[in-house]
């Protein structure tokens, strides 16, 4: 750590990261420039740019050298056709090293249909690229000002399925409903799929599968419910996705069909200081295939996150948390999968533990700096996930810090 620090300060280091934020400043002050506004077209944008080290592991890059790699820039823009229908969509250019491939993608582009409403009632539907609503921060997770840290907890929103988990291509619907003695409920349901770049597939699976990953289908619902003048919101979700690997004619693997289902129970209080919100998680991933002919594998895997922000002043906040995660409920420790490998993947890729401590400070209503420090045990949550890498992540303890300036309009 002592020689990261040294690292950091650096004046050809600092000289880097001065350059990589005043260009991305210089990016999305052109995009405020050209900012329509209007009762019908709304277009919004931000920027963010980091520094960030992650050592004794690649989670950033194969070297465990400090990284630039922490940079967001995104647009997006709404126009209301009329009083019953609405186009959206959302594009970024993302650099995060290892965590999800570097480049510019379509996050959400949809066509927003008002279908019903009522006193008590409305009811929209999607259509197009549509957006991630079920979890407790899908729906944010694409914003850096909008989420609650700059790596958000991976036992939930895991950032090699990045691009997966923040929408698909589809239909989904909407309905809420509200009375002086129930409160507030939500229900959401979506049906769709993404693509698979090449990049993405070597994030899955890693550099030694040549093949083509497809996503077959992914069918999710969830249930929110706020308590009539409760600062609490609780929910339920669940994932049901399924996938396809089709092997290049020189290949590492086998035909594969992969079954990928994802369930959460969640709960968050909003106070005037105090924020609380927590996810437990529980998901399926059988396959077939893929390692050889005939293989069959079907693991539950189970986690949690605990986290809490307090507002120390109008401009600072600090944040804590605490997550565990177990890629097989029936072996925590990992000791059943380093012996079905014969030793080759060691035991810590059987779990995943993070704790977190971050600070936030709003240097006014649109800039704002975040910093945070993870102290990390596992790799169960480490890129490629379908095919471990035990010699870039030869460690089982290893940590994360992240500095992070972004400007929003």
């Amino acid at each position: 750590m002592l020689t990261s620090l040294k690292l950091l300060i650096k004046p050809f280091v600092l000289m880097q990261f001065y350059i990589s934020v005043l260009c991305s400043f210089f990016v999305v002050f052109n995009l405020s420039a050209a900012e329509v506004k209007g009762e019908s077209l709304q277009v919004h944008g931000f920027v963010a740019q980091g520094i960030i080290d992650a050592n004794k592991s690649n989670f950033i890059n194969d070297d465990e050298s400090i990284s630039f790699e922490l940079t967001e820039v995104g647009i997006n823009a709404s126009y209301q056709i009329n009083d019953n229908f609405r186009v959206a969509g959302q594009a970024v250019y993302l650099n995060g090293g290892n965590r999800y491939h570097p480049g510019a993608r379509i996050d959400y582009l949809l066509l927003e249909w008002d279908a019903f409403h009522s006193e008590a009632w409305q009811a929209s539907l999607y259509f197009g690229r549509v957006k991630n609503n079920h979890w407790l921060y899908s729906s944010t997770r694409d914003i850096p000002f909008a989420r609650p840290s700059i790596i958000n907890p991976q036992v939930t929103y895991f950032d090699g399925f990045r691009d997966l988990a923040v929408g698909g291509d589809g239909a989904a619907i909407k309905l809420k409903y509200s009375d002086d003695h129930l409160g507030e409920v939500d229900f959401n349901f979506s049906r769709g799929k993404s693509t698979f770049s090449d990049q993405q597939t070597r994030v899955v699976i890693g550099q030694s599968g040549g093949g083509k990953l497809e996503h077959d289908l992914d069918a999710q619902a969830s249930i929110y419910w706020r308590p009539l003048f409760s600062q609490w919101r609780f929910g339920i979700s669940a994932n049901d996705a399924s996938f396809s690997y089709s092997p290049a004619e020189v290949d590492n693997f086998f035909d594969a069909d992969f079954i990928f289902q994802f369930y959460t129970l969640n709960a968050i209080f909003e106070g005037q200081y105090w924020q609380f919100s927590a996810e437990l998680v529980q998901e399926r991933l059988a396959t077939e295939g893929f390692y050889i002919p005939g293989f069959n594998r079907d693991e539950i895997g189970q986690g949690y996150y605990l986290q809490t922000s307090y507002q120390l002043t109008k401009d600072l906040s600090v944040m804590l948390r605490n997550e565990r995660f177990y890629a097989n409920k029936d072996d925590k420790n990992g000791s059943k999968l380093a012996a079905s490998s014969g030793g080759l993947i060691p035991s810590y890729f059987g779990f995943h533990n993070d704790t977190m401590i971050g600070l936030s400070y709003d240097f006014s209503s649109n800039l704002r700096l975040n910093a945070e420090y993870h102290w990390m045990e596992g790799g169960a949550r480490l890129s490629p996930i379908v095919q471990p890498d035990p010699i870039a992540n030869a460690s089982k303890d290893w940590q994360v810090w992240a500095i992070q300036l972004m400007y929003w309009f």
